[in-house]
């Protein structure tokens, strides 16, 4: 996941909105979002590598979200897939500040990662790169693969036209997803310096990424209203080929 939007405790019908993008390599094998055989209560895609996922939700109002830092130069094959701490979050019984000390505890096990974890009553933001935790407060928020609300382009990009959609007479789903599918490229003089070079910085600079290996794989919608109701729309590509995925039900 490179992309993490949210509406947070904004809009008088939903208490959280969430719009992400998920970029990955094409050939990274990967099942459409569905309830799991093997955890029946949470809903999430998966990677077919490790069996973790990049986001998700179960019955019970827990949510997870994770997009990977950028350090192009660390090291770490051998590290643990951090998809698998969505995923243990999700299937976990520890109450979220517990969970958040154990990944204190085990920050340097992994290679630098943010997370979105939390449920109804209180969500935060937690990286390894700085071993610090925040509460997110109200308002609208953005997340790619520094720091939460650290002004990239399209995290300022995206912010700025999720307040306009949220802010105005009305929106749906799909304009949800206009916003997702946006390929504005930043201009050269915008773009972060992270190592990888200028056109690889300015390829990864636009909400929606396309390129010969690697890009958005897909887009998912997050809807959680004041009655405790969910609306998950998952959107994939695999080359011309769209498919929508879309699930609705009462938290528990």
């Amino acid at each position: 996941m490179c992309l993490v939007l949210l509406a947070y405790d904004v809009h008088p019908r939903y208490r959280l909105i969430l719009a992400a993008n998920r970029d990955e390599f094409y050939d990274r094998p990967t099942a459409r979002a569905a309830f799991w055989k093997d955890a029946p209560h949470l809903f999430a895609g998966r990677d077919l590598v490790h069996g973790g996922t990049w986001l998700g939700i179960n019955r019970d109002g827990r949510l997870a979200a994770l997009t990977n830092y950028r350090e192009p130069h660390a090291s770490g094959k051998s590290f643990p897939s951090r998809g698998n701490l969505v995923s243990g979050f999700l299937n976990s019984h520890e109450t979220v500040e517990d969970y958040l000390e154990r990944l204190r505890r085990e920050a340097l096990a992994y290679n630098g990662y943010n997370l979105f974890l939390g449920d109804l009553d209180c969500l935060y933001w937690y990286s390894n790169k700085c071993d610090k935790s925040e509460t997110v407060t109200p308002g609208f928020h953005g997340l790619s693969n520094c720091f939460l609300d650290t002004p990239w382009p399209k995290v300022v990009r995206g912010k700025e036209s999720l307040a306009r959609l949220v802010m105005g007479d009305d929106f749906s789903t799909e304009d949800l997803f206009v916003l997702l599918a946006d390929r504005t490229q930043a201009s050269d003089e915008e773009l972060p310096d992270t190592g990888v070079g200028t056109e690889t910085e300015r390829l990864l600079s636009s909400i929606f990424i396309t390129s010969a290996r690697y890009g958005t794989r897909s887009s998912t919608i997050l809807l959680i209203d004041s009655d405790r109701q969910v609306t998950f729309v998952e959107r994939s590509f695999n080359g011309s080929e769209v498919h929508d995925t879309k699930v609705c039900f009462e938290l528990r």
